[in-house]
């Protein structure tokens, strides 16, 4: 299975609204609940009106269109990183689903990945 390591550095975000993300950023999640609402965006393009934020994530996703009815590709590769002590923050989209970790473990992690067998790319 191929692996597509990203190159640029995002930032974890919980924000008052949406009215300030960059939706012309290449790469944003947005979650929204009862709660909160979160925002995983490229560093660059916090907005002004994040409440809080958690910087220095790099991100990896699966390469590829994933059928719904695939099962434990997330549950395995999380369990190799936690098996190495490198936590996750996971985000899954219609098509894939992308694994971000601390910066300081980013280049670990694709090291135990590429061990265990994932054929790793840079974009």
């Amino acid at each position: 299975m191929m692996i597509e390591a990203l190159k640029q550095e995002f930032s974890v975000c919980k924000v008052t609204d949406l009215s300030e993300v960059n939706m012309k950023d290449d790469f944003y999640f947005i979650g929204r609940t009862d709660e909160e609402n979160s925002l995983v965006c490229s560093s660059q393009y916090v907005p002004a009106n994040a409440a809080a934020c958690d910087n220095g994530w790099r991100a990896f996703r699966i390469q590829g269109t994933l059928d719904f009815s695939l099962t434990g590709i997330l549950s395995k590769i999380s369990g190799l990183l936690a098996e190495n002590e490198i936590g996750i923050f996971a985000v899954s989209t219609y098509n894939t689903d992308y694994i971000l970790t601390k910066n300081g473990n980013f280049q670990k992690a694709l090291a135990v990945l590429e061990n265990s067998g994932y054929e790793i790319r840079f974009l």
